[in-house]
């Protein structure tokens, strides 16, 4: 019985050490969707007043009006092209030699005393320094985004800017690839097909993840990234 209750305690005091960690990586995992209020809200279609015997209504398309997006619950279709590239080479040398010497062959007589046996005047001071450094680096980071992604308006601030969001969600053999889209367009950018590029969002946030099995095996394990974010050297 007693062998019995020392493993149960055990048990417990190993569970109880291991939900701290698995809370730190649950803490350590952000999910790649982020959506607003804006995004899921349902705009219903505006009621029919045929009160002023009128068959025009505020909410009809004009007859020389295009296709492009201009109210909340439109939709824009973006064509993500996003090439990036970055390069810095740094480059440093210094050297420095100093030398100093000092004497005083002639003191007062003091040379022909019996000091001139244990100094020499003549050879007062004699130093030497020298230090030299050389230091280099160099960096560089290119990336390449090509995608298509339709987007809904949530808002039109008062200059008449447009605030987009869109989201998509491919799955193939259970893994998930997830673009996430949000930033602000202009009306003037927007081409008459209702597309717009990517290089024409202002505050573009483009997120691009998987989740799946491949996904994971990139990634180390939740244990290894508890360690590194714990580990004090």
């Amino acid at each position: 019985m007693d062998r019995k209750k020392g493993n149960s305690s055990t048990i417990v005091k190993a569970a109880a050490l291991c939900l701290p960690l698995f809370w730190l990586s649950a803490c350590a995992h952000q999910s790649a969707e982020v959506a607003t209020p804006a995004f899921d809200e349902q705009i219903p279609a505006p009621q029919m007043n045929y009160a002023s015997g009128s068959l025009w209504q505020a909410s009809s398309t004009g007859l020389a009006e295009d296709v492009k997006a201009r109210r909340r619950g439109d939709i824009i279709t973006v064509v993500i092209s996003e090439n990036a590239s970055a390069s810095k080479k740094a480059a440093t040398g210094t050297s420095r030699d100093s030398s100093i010497s000092a004497g005083i062959p002639n003191l007062l007589g003091l040379e022909k005393t019996p000091i001139k046996s244990w100094a020499d005047l003549a050879s007062l001071l004699s130093a030497s320094y020298g230090s030299k450094f050389d230091g280099a680096g160099s960096t560089s980071r290119q990336e390449t985004l090509q995608a298509t992604i339709s987007a809904k308006v949530v808002d039109v601030i008062p200059n008449g800017n447009m605030l987009i969001e869109g989201r998509r969600n491919v799955r193939v053999n259970n893994e998930d690839q997830i673009i996430v889209l949000t930033g602000t367009v202009r009306g003037r950018d927007v081409s008459t097909d209702n597309t717009v590029n990517s290089a024409l969002i202002a505050d573009a946030r483009i997120s691009y993840s998987g989740k799946g099995i491949i996904s994971d095996r990139q990634k180390p394990g939740w244990l290894m990234n508890v360690l590194d974010k714990v580990w004090p050297f």
